[in-house]
């Protein structure tokens, strides 16, 4: 049985009719080679998101966690991500120690995040007990930095301090753990190329090596964590001056090719700007775990038309290797205002005043993707007119999924061949479109 859902601006969601016919020149043909499996879709847990959900009652709250989180409608988010401390989507910065020189992290406290990204997190896992979480630091604790504050400035690179942020670490996943959440991956620095206004640090290729191989890795291993470490979450190389200091040689390659690093890493993870990265890390280790961390931010507007253009994003990732897609807002009040001033799309806006809820364009986008591609899809390699717009995956019960979007102001045909079948269906303008077979 075919089955065909399209998205417009107009229409949101609306299963269409199936047109089998001769078939057209446009095509989009499976090759007969696979590529990666999938692991998972999802979005991040942030402390201005459960500040806007818990405007809310009770049973609409549960109308949003439904539509994220219910593993038989909506999204089906089994895979998302949270901050190691404060980021710029937190109400205030923080970190979980920021007593002077407590290099035993006597003082390590989670005690912050139990009024806000634990009941926002608990709330997902009672809808989806299997959901798996990583979590990646903005900025260690301001006492480990030089300048000594949470925007800006990198890490002191004293061995005392190395050790003490790798424990840091390790007392992040046990007092989660103490409060039955388990923490899958940790990904060591947000955004290491990105000395900003909110918090950040700046991290070279060279300090990832060394921080994984001789701290974070053995200490990790010393203890017997089954908590995975990633390489990331990189953001670059970028086309701006940042370029020539954050490409796949100055970070990825560099590090994998450390024998004393690898051991320890468990994949690559890239931010919205390591998009040019991604390839030439799927190209050269072909068997390394990669994910897409954060999806690009957009502008607090929510438009149709950004939409389209995320959707692309989404195709480049997942055709470039990655097993894993993580929006970044899932939940915003309207224009997404960080605590630095800077306006970001999310999935659904919550109005303060109205309560009114609205799924925004790129929900539809994410469940396009994710509420039909499953946990274990593999990607099917295609060829023809439609391939720069279209993924495809064969899932574990063995139906073939399409995701393919027409950014055009006509209607345009789409041939499908392959699966065992052959058709062809007239796309709507600007639309999203997903069909199983």
């Amino acid at each position: 049985m075919i089955k065909w859902i399209s998205t417009t601006e107009s229409e949101k969601w609306k299963e269409n009719n199936i047109i089998k016919k001769s078939l057209g020149n446009e095509t989009l043909e499976l090759t007969g080679e696979q590529d990666q499996i999938i692991e998972g879709f999802g979005g991040c847990f942030n402390e201005l998101g459960w500040k806007a959900i818990s405007l809310l009652e009770e049973n609409e709250m549960k109308t949003i966690f439904n539509e994220l989180f219910n593993p038989l409608t909506g999204c089906k988010f089994n895979f998302c991500r949270m901050p190691l401390g404060a980021n710029d989507y937190s109400l205030e910065w923080y970190s979980y120690n920021e007593i002077d020189k407590d290099y035993n992290m006597e003082n390590f406290s989670i005690v912050r995040d139990k009024q806000y990204l634990i009941p926002f997190i608990n709330m997902a896992l009672k809808m989806r007990p299997d959901l798996k979480l990583f979590a990646s630091p903005w900025s260690p604790p301001t006492w480990m930095k030089f300048p000594r504050v949470y925007n800006h400035g990198t890490l002191i690179w004293e061995k005392e301090i190395l050790e003490a942020y790798a424990l840091y670490f390790l007392k992040f996943v046990e007092a989660y753990e103490n409060e039955g959440i388990k923490i899958e991956q940790v990904h060591v620095q947000n955004e290491p190329v990105s000395d900003q206004k909110f918090p950040s640090c700046i991290w070279t290729g060279d300090q990832f090596r060394e921080f994984i191989s001789e701290y974070l890795g053995p200490v990790f291993e010393k203890n017997k964590m089954e908590t995975e470490i990633w390489l990331g979450t990189l953001n670059g190389p970028e086309i701006d001056h940042r370029a020539l200091y954050t490409g796949f040689d100055q970070y990825a390659n560099l590090v994998m090719c450390d024998e004393n690093a690898k051991k320890y890493i468990k994949g690559v993870s890239y931010q919205w700007a390591g998009k040019y990265a991604v390839q030439q890390t799927h190209e050269s280790f072909p068997d390394l775990k990669l994910m897409q961390s954060e999806n690009e931010c957009g502008d607090g507007l929510n438009t149709w038309e950004y939409a389209h253009y995320v959707f692309n994003l989404f195709r480049h990732y997942l055709n470039n290797g990655v097993n894993s897609y993580i929006y970044w807002n899932m939940v915003l009040e309207p224009e997404g205002k960080s605590t630095w001033g800077w306006k970001q799309n999310s999935m659904i806006t919550i109005d303060p005043s109205t309560k009114k809820i609205i799924y925004n364009p790129e929900f539809y986008v994410m469940k396009h993707f994710s509420h039909f591609i499953e946990n274990g899809a593999i990607r099917l390699k295609t060829k023809g007119a439609w391939t720069g717009n279209a993924v495809v995956f064969k899932n574990p019960d063995g139906k073939t999924v399409i995701v393919v979007s027409n950014n055009m102001a006509k209607p345009r045909s789409f041939t499908f061949k392959g699966a065992g079948t052959e058709f062809i269906v007239l796309l709507k303008p600007f639309s999203f479109n997903t069909i199983t077979v």
